[in-house]
């Protein structure tokens, strides 16, 4: 009951940007498998770290490729990150994602010198954004799902 808890408090944490929802999610599944040490815990617990390894790759790739396509250099994605982890604790919570595309608007509109273009690049942030978030969602679900399938064998 509390890991099942513990997973869903990961995936609001997913969303609502205060807790590393993904991390918890895994370790809950880890914390399940070293409390019932049979063979099925440390299969779930195996194929969940794989899932969070996976998981983590894909999300910070596949957005990232996006975001040099779309002509938004490391520099700037890097400085804005900063500006959002900033931002996080100048306006709890909102303050993030405000401050990251915020900062993507402003340092595009001087590198790209208008507002049409820096707009366009910032769209695509938000997009890889949200890119981001669906697979940390996908990845924590398929966490629940294997730890769910690993319940109900041992049982």
């Amino acid at each position: 009951m509390a890991v099942g808890l513990a997973m869903v408090v990961g995936t609001i944490g997913i969303v609502v940007p205060v807790l590393p929802g993904l991390f918890l999610v895994w370790a809950a599944s880890a914390v399940w498998a070293l409390a019932e040490q049979g063979r099925t815990a440390w299969v779930v617990l195996a194929v969940t770290t794989l899932l969070y390894a996976a998981g983590l790759v894909t999300q910070y790739t596949v957005p990232g490729r996006r975001l040099r396509e779309a002509g938004i250099g490391m520099k700037v994605a890097v400085l804005a990150l900063v500006a959002g982890m900033a931002g996080f604790f100048v306006v709890p919570v909102l303050g993030a994602p405000l401050f990251f595309v915020g900062s993507i608007y402003l340092m595009s509109r001087v590198q790209l010198g208008g507002h049409a273009q820096a707009w366009g690049a910032t769209k695509h942030a938000v997009r890889a954004i949200g890119l981001s978030i669906g697979i940390e969602l996908l990845t924590a679900f398929a966490i629940m799902t294997t730890w769910v399938i690993g319940v109900v064998l041992v049982r």
